[in-house]
């Protein structure tokens, strides 16, 4: 098909726009495939009227036509973003004009900490703290959020003052607004995150937390003991026969907390809820964010509220399909492998030692890009990383766990 055989309702794509404003395209558009630019805004040498005007020269040949290119016809034909065949006269451009991809966004200003900063529309404070701002506000603590989530909005510990606002915002699902004056790092702030840290350190075994929360508790001075001693922990199942909502009020001698026995019923993973925090994240991945199974979900409420498979069921007679992408986002441990499971109990868990490796899946032929963490030569956890335009992040049971036979040797 040449060029003069497209209509008008065509659009390209990322490959022949270079999509959100990626090298050879001109940014974003709508998604009706004409030109968001403003009127007469010079494209590549052409005054780029409004959105269907045609883009031709008068003396040129016509679309498609013989001038002497050497270039093969393309089955969608150049646009002016297309990336390969860049150097093409302006008469063989679509007559609608160039074909962009995905939304033009103004751009608002906002402070944070004193310092302007400008933004596209739309995005969250966290964003603007991580694009914009310091490397100390990019350092913004965090618990229920992650990169290829949508913001639950959960743990609270991200909040950071908005002036006008009666309390802290949650900055990772709050947007920003032109004039938004953002302050990161003040006494109620601190204070703010410190106790979310506390409480929660207090309820939860948080010794396997990531180096980061780790490293925000120490800088934040969290100290859990002063909430007293832990209580003893539950019995084997006893968390989940509770009557929601109905508890004792505690006499203050210990602290309260989630303690119980591990849950092993399967051999990919285990779920070891003396660490859970209730971020959601591990719901959120098995449902709408990831994998759409919806094998767990929150029960109970208050200090009672758990993560429960459907009716309490053992998890091999639940919906889970062992993609273990609850586990790849897992702040605290609560979720974790076997494999690592088995070595910790064992003393032999070496994370100063471990390596990554990045390879591709071989099981099919999708691509997943996987990162092999190695300790003591034996692939101990399998990952992805969340910015692969594949996975997202996100894996399958044979990705996630189907690497002992590398090991078989």
């Amino acid at each position: 098909m040449t060029t003069s055989d497209r209509t008008s309702g065509d659009t390209g794509t990322d490959e022949q726009t270079g999509g959100n404003g990626a090298p050879g395209g001109k940014g974003p558009a709508g998604p009706s495939g004409g030109s968001g630019s403003p009127q007469g805004v010079s494209v590549d040498g052409a005054d780029e009227a409004a959105g269907g005007a045609a883009i031709t020269d008068p003396s040129g040949p016509a679309p498609g036509g013989d001038d002497g290119d050497t270039h093969p016809p393309s089955p969608v034909g150049p646009t002016v973003a297309d990336p390969v065949a860049t150097d093409r006269g302006r008469e063989e451009r679509l007559s609608t004009g160039p074909v962009m991809l995905g939304s033009i966004r103004r751009m608002v200003s906002l402070t944070l900490d004193g310092d302007e900063v400008r933004v596209p529309e739309g995005s969250t404070i966290l964003n603007a703290l991580h694009d914009e701002g310091s490397p100390a506000q990019a350092d913004t603590p965090t618990l229920c959020w992650a990169p290829n989530m949508d913001p639950i909005n959960a743990c609270r510990v991200c909040v950071v003052e908005v002036e006008g606002s009666r309390v802290l915002v949650p900055s990772c699902a709050r947007t920003c607004e032109d004039g938004m004056e953002v302050r990161t790092d003040t006494e109620k702030v601190r204070h703010s995150r410190r106790m979310v840290l506390e409480l929660l350190a207090s309820s939860a075994d948080m010794s396997q937390a990531s180096n980061d929360v780790q490293r925000w508790m120490g800088d934040y001075g969290v100290d859990a003991a002063r909430y007293g001693p832990p209580a003893p922990p539950s019995a084997d199942g006893e968390r989940d026969r509770r009557h929601a909502g109905h508890h004792d009020a505690p006499d203050g001698a210990v602290a309260a907390n989630v303690h119980q026995p591990v849950k092993i019923d399967n051999d990919l993973y285990v779920r070891d809820y003396s660490r859970c925090i209730m971020c959601y994240k591990c719901v959120n991945a098995c449902g709408t964010d990831a994998q759409f199974t919806f094998a767990i979900a929150a029960a109970g409420r208050g200090f009672d509220a758990r993560i429960a498979t459907e009716y309490d069921v053992e998890l091999p007679d639940s919906a889970c399909v062992y993609c273990g992408n609850c586990i790849g986002v897992c702040p605290t441990g609560a979720l974790k492998s076997v494999r690592e499971h088995d070595l910790r109990e064992d003393d032999d868990w070496h994370p100063e030692e471990e390596t990554v490796t990045t390879t591709v899946c071989s099981f099919c032929g999708v691509g997943c890009n996987l990162e092999l963490h190695v300790q003591q030569g034996s692939i101990v956890n399998v990952t992805s990383p969340a910015d692969h335009s594949v996975t997202h992040g996100h894996l399958c049971i044979k990705g996630r766990f189907g690497f002992q036979h590398v090991q078989n040797y």
